[in-house]
């Protein structure tokens, strides 16, 4: 069976964000965002690139610290050094730098590390570029740790940076260092936890969206197996009743050949006993159905099941309901089979249904049936807006049915807007069987 492409019901489809659409068509932004899915790809197979050059960019920041005796930041001169030889200078910084290898996998560790390197140097009044290792701690502790620790962190962050500016290494203009600190601290912990927050949603939504992708894989397979009993039932009542007539027929024939003396009258009522006994088989088999739907198809009124004929009256309640349609017809097709009488009937059944509910006032509806030498053409084609909430992904019952329908004559099946782009066709192919017609 075949469906019409990325349509497989009316309403599925929508429009891209214009947001999103505008970020990727700036020349800036959107080659931002195409680099960003490459850059994480590079990242999961080899997470050591970026750790490495986190560590560098932090170790070469030390460097005008080492090869000046002085530097003159935001908040005023500040002595480097304090007269400590460069050795120590150089194992303060590679001391504050190489612990950011690990902030991923131990973000807490990492940051304790780091805040009791800085404690010491600050302690002995070093004050190095290297510092910003501790900013960069708490952005992965924010966005990897746990947020108890992420706390505490915090907290001694603020009394660290509080006691080194006022007391440990005093600065030159303290409230303006402390509120530069504190700021880039806060901004940090900000930043870590704004994408801690945009990944826990996007992993809910990846979340979301498996589990309904399951539940609708669930309630297609509900659906094909109650369209499929459906069917069976529909069938043993024709089944049953071509059966019972031949059953009728050789009984007579059978007690005629025994009046008359011939001997044929023993292979008839082989044939009759042969039926009757796959009759018994049928409603054995229709038990089972009925035991899995409960009583409900027990208490319903017993009838010939549709066929070509009972579409004028199926067409003319549609009609009576607000719904113009056309009917065509092309061929015998009252010399059809009952069984793939009641297929035609059904498809345009559930056809003109699913366009009573979602095509929309002032539709109409055309149906046009065909017979050629070997097959049987159903379409049925209207005039609404495909974008009026139909059922999303082809999981209506209607649909299922229209499928499961066509494959028992090994059918193809067309769904989706025509090629006008308006309104929504339902186009199928049957096989008949050959031999299959009326008696």
């Amino acid at each position: 069976m075949t469906q019409t492409p990325a349509t497989a019901a009316r309403g599925t489809a929508t429009a891209p964000s214009p947001g999103l659409a505008d970020a990727w068509a700036h020349p800036l932004l959107g080659r931002i965002l195409r680099g960003q899915g490459a850059r994480r790809r590079l990242d999961q197979r080899h997470p050591w690139l970026l750790d490495t050059a986190v560590v560098l960019v932090v170790a070469l920041s030390s460097l005008p610290d080492l090869l000046s005796d002085s530097r003159h930041g935001p908040f005023g001169a500040v002595p480097n050094g304090a007269g400590l030889p460069t050795p120590v200078l150089i194992a303060f910084a590679v001391a504050l730098a190489v612990p950011l290898w690990w902030r991923r996998r131990t973000p807490a560790v990492t940051y304790w590390v780091i805040a009791a390197v800085l404690l010491v140097q600050w302690s002995l009044g070093v004050w190095q570029q290297t510092g910003l290792a501790a900013l960069i701690a708490l952005y992965s502790l924010a966005l990897h740790g746990s947020l108890r620790a992420l706390g505490w962190a915090a907290a001694v962050t603020t009394a660290e940076m509080t006691l080194a500016v006022w007391l440990l290494a005093p600065i030159e203009q303290p409230f303006l260092g402390l509120f530069f600190m504190l700021g880039t601290a806060t901004a940090a912990v900000a930043v870590g936890l704004t994408l801690r927050i945009r990944r826990l949603y996007l992993a809910a939504l990846e979340d979301r969206a498996a589990r309904l992708e399951v539940e609708h894989d669930q309630r297609i397979r509900l659906t094909t197996a109650a369209e499929r009993a459906r069917i069976a039932r529909e069938m043993h009542d024709i089944v049953g009743h071509n059966l019972s007539v031949m059953v009728s027929v050789a009984d007579g024939a059978a007690a005629l050949a025994t009046n008359r003396g011939e001997g044929s009258a023993e292979p008839l009522r082989i044939l009759a006993d042969t039926g009757r006994q796959a009759m018994s088989e049928l409603r054995r088999v229709l038990g089972v159905l009925r035991e899995e739907r409960g009583h409900e198809e027990d208490e319903r009124p017993l009838g010939p099941q549709p066929g070509i004929h009972d579409l004028d009256p199926l067409l003319a309640r549609v009609r009576a309901a607000g719904l113009p349609v056309t009917y065509r017809t092309t061929g015998d097709l009252d010399a059809l089979g009952s069984g793939i009488q009641l297929t035609v009937y059904r498809i345009v059944q559930e056809a003109l249904t699913n366009t009573l509910k979602h095509a929309g006032p002032g539709s109409t509806a055309d149906v046009t049936l065909a017979k050629d030498a070997g097959t049987v053409r159903v379409r049925v084609a209207d005039t609404g807006a495909p974008a009026a909430g139909a059922p999303s992904g082809g999981a209506g019952h209607g649909l299922v049915g229209i499928r499961q329908r066509a494959a028992m004559y090994g059918g193809t099946v067309t769904l989706g807007p025509p090629s006008t782009g308006q309104g929504w066709l339902v186009d199928v192919v049957l096989n008949v069987p050959p031999g299959d017609h009326q008696p």
